[in-house]
């Protein structure tokens, strides 16, 4: 009887063979396992870029629709004041600048706890310090059984 591989099954196999099939079967796990990981980062990727695009392109919209938001909200306090149309763009300007403003403290803010941010330091630390208990493992040494007594030379065959 043999294997679709054409070499002797089960118990007709020698160590030596079950360790090299064994090795390359683990071999080729490895390279499919490396091979799925490649192909999700890949889609992941592409997902991301879509996303990207479809935000900077919704940015850009926002952005040039900006002067007119500025011109209604002017035209608006025009028809609710009746004051001059210049001091309406003025405060239209005004409104603009006070949100700017606000955005631009909340981004330093937030900058500041990114600097002050601990995160890829306690992840470096935390893998170089088990990295270092990993090299300073010693493999247990086995354990003599009562069982085990003197062992006898054994002559080989000459066959």
């Amino acid at each position: 009887m043999s294997s679709p591989d054409g070499g002797p099954v089960g118990a007709e196999r020698s160590i030596g063979q079950l360790f090299a099939t064994a090795t390359a079967e683990m071999s080729a796990l490895v390279h499919d396992e490396i091979a799925l990981a490649k192909a999700q980062l890949r889609r992941d990727v592409k997902r991301g870029a879509v996303g990207g695009g479809a935000f900077a392109a919704a940015g850009a919209v926002l952005i040039f629709s900006l002067p007119m938001l500025n011109f209604a909200l002017a035209y608006g306090i025009r028809t609710w004041s009746d004051w001059n149309l210049a001091v309406c763009f003025l405060l239209s300007f005004a409104a603009n600048v006070l949100i700017a403003g606000l955005l631009a403290l909340v981004g330093v803010l937030f900058a500041k706890k990114a600097k002050n941010g601990r995160g890829a330091q306690k992840t470096a630390s935390s893998m170089k310090e088990s990295a270092g208990v990993l090299q300073n493992a010693k493999p247990h040494p086995r354990r003599p059984s009562p069982a085990d007594g003197p062992v006898e030379a054994v002559a080989r065959s000459s066959s």
